[in-house]
């Protein structure tokens, strides 16, 4: 079996498709034969899906708190309107 430092950058290099048709061939047949380096897989996806959803959620709540400040300040009263004016419908 490979080394974990092997397995880590072969595991990333699998998952961003960054592995020639032949080396992708090669890492899914030893998938098959080690089953733990398939469940190192899956666990590498999930912690990947796991940050992509933890980012979104910041991005949101960076997004929320940009507009609170932008359209709820009563000293950005002037933005606000024009960029309501932007978006009207013509």
């Amino acid at each position: 079996m490979m080394t974990s430092r092997n397995n880590a950058r072969l595991i990333e290099q699998y998952l961003h498709s960054e592995l020639s048709p032949s080396e992708q061939l090669l890492f899914e047949a030893r998938m098959i034969a080690y089953p733990e380096l398939q469940s190192e897989v899956r666990l590498q996806r999930k912690v990947y899906r796991l940050v992509r959803m933890y980012h979104r959620k910041k991005l949101k709540e960076e997004l929320e708190a940009v507009h609170q400040r932008l359209f709820n300040d009563p000293r950005k009263m002037n933005f606000r309107q024009r960029i309501e004016r932007i978006f009207q419908p013509e």
